[in-house]
């Protein structure tokens, strides 16, 4: 059976009918009340929250490289990434960032 992907969310996807936090009692999954300012620091956090952190300590996404290498490049690093408990993408920073460094 085919792994089923839930469907994209944009901004024209219907959520369901409106609720009026003033006056109807909804509660969040530890039981408290959610009101309009709580639902308003949800929004805020995940907007903030979305994707990986910054490397660079700031609040702006960081840049993205993206570069292919031979099937046996690729192993190679997998197996030296996993000996020493990284990822792939954390080998390759510190092999471009040390390479950077040396120039």
């Amino acid at each position: 059976m085919a792994k089923r992907r839930p469907p994209k969310i944009t901004n024209a996807t219907p959520i369901g009918r409106d609720v009026d936090l003033d006056h109807e009692d909804v509660r969040l999954k530890d039981g408290t009340r959610l009101t309009e300012d709580v639902a308003q620091v949800i929004v805020e956090k995940v907007r903030r929250g979305t994707g990986r952190p910054s490397l660079s300590g700031h609040s702006t996404p960081s840049p993205q490289i993206a570069f292919r290498v031979p099937q046996s490049v690729r192993d190679q690093a997998a197996e030296i990434a996993e000996r020493e408990g990284k990822t792939i993408s954390q080998l390759a920073r510190e092999a471009l960032e040390a390479r950077v460094r040396a120039s």
